[in-house]
């Protein structure tokens, strides 16, 4: 018989990677929120982009695929290039004007609209109960914005741009599969991010201290830690296992707010919040059935949901693989 009693134990060490990837990601939002108070989204995104470079060219060296870097499929390659570079603008603005956890309570809408956009994009069938969890979380969603009871800024319409940018970024991976290369996949959207903030850098910059561009440079580095962590469990457990763990983001936005920016949601955001998170783990538990989905589009999107960056998880595991073969 197979011998499973390391399986209990690869499932707390999964778990345990997935709490600290998302509360590095966490700490990494509190740091953009820090620069985005004195400085514009684009220069933020300049700099991590920049500081992402010779980090992620490590990465791509230890592609051994032979190929050139012309995508395959370049209207796709495309259409994720820029939906990615849309969704962390509107993130790191959202962040940046909003308390956190609002933002987060927008974002995670992320897996409601995978959701609706794999019907037309992979074909996927979504039945009664599907339909009625996203439903329901785009009901949480209005009672955390209130609209016409609650002033609806510029930053509220961030942050669900960022959560429709993000689920068609993620559909748009789901559709290309392995047709491409992973280092094209990695290549192109970050190339993305550093071309769209150095056009607009030029009318926005401000000067940065040390300090500061050291600052820049940990957002950066951060970012990549928690995705190796992420990496590291989804290879030591399952997908519905390491996957819903995105939601503490919510317990480090409620922590860090009243911490460095004394944000204190109220009632109906926490209620929200929690309308989103159940609709959003209740669809995880559906995709988890075989007979249910067989596209499988949010349980199969292994980012960080509704902050997609240059680098997914998914990405870097293909990688990985082939330079060892």
């Amino acid at each position: 018989m197979p011998d499973t009693s390391s399986a209990p134990q690869s499932n707390v060490q999964a778990a345990l990677y997935a709490l600290a990837a998302f509360g590095i990601f966490s700490t990494h939002d509190v740091f953009i929120k820090i620069l985005g108070a004195q400085y514009s989204t684009f220069q933020v995104l300049f700099f991590g982009a920049l500081f992402s470079f010779p980090m992620i060219t490590i990465i791509l060296m230890r592609d051994a695929e032979p190929g050139t870097l012309r995508p395959r499929n370049p209207g796709w390659v495309a259409l994720r290039s820029i939906s990615g570079a849309m969704a962390a603008l509107c993130a790191f603005y959202a962040f940046s004007t909003l308390p956190l956890a609002q933002v987060y309570a927008a974002i995670f809408a992320m897996p409601l609209l995978i959701t609706v956009l794999a019907i037309p994009v992979l074909g996927e069938t979504v039945r009664l109960r599907r339909g009625l969890a996203v439903l329901l979380g785009l009901c949480g969603v209005m009672v955390v914005l209130r609209p016409g009871a609650a002033d609806f800024s510029l930053g509220h319409a961030a942050a669900l741009v960022c959560a429709v940018a993000g689920a068609l970024n993620s559909i748009v991976v789901r559709k290309l599969g392995t047709d491409e290369r992973p280092v094209v996949m990695i290549l192109y959207p970050m190339m993305t991010n550093f071309i769209v903030a150095s056009i607009f850098l030029p009318f926005f910059y401000t000067p940065m201290p040390i300090l500061h561009l050291g600052i820049s440079a940990i957002v950066s580095a951060m970012a990549l830690v928690a995705m190796f962590c992420l990496i590291l469990a989804y290879q030591r457990g399952q997908a519905v296992l390491v996957a819903p763990m995105q939601y503490s983001q919510i317990l480090w936005a409620i922590l860090y707010g009243a911490l460095f920016f004394g944000e204190y949601p109220d009632t109906l955001t926490y209620v929200g919040t929690g309308i989103i998170i159940a609709s959003g783990l209740y669809i995880l538990r559906r995709e988890s059935n075989e007979t249910v989905s067989s596209n499988r589009p949010v349980l199969r999107t292994r980012t960080r949901l509704g902050l997609p960056v240059s680098v997914r998880v998914g990405t870097l595991m293909k990688s990985g693989k082939e330079s060892q073969e």
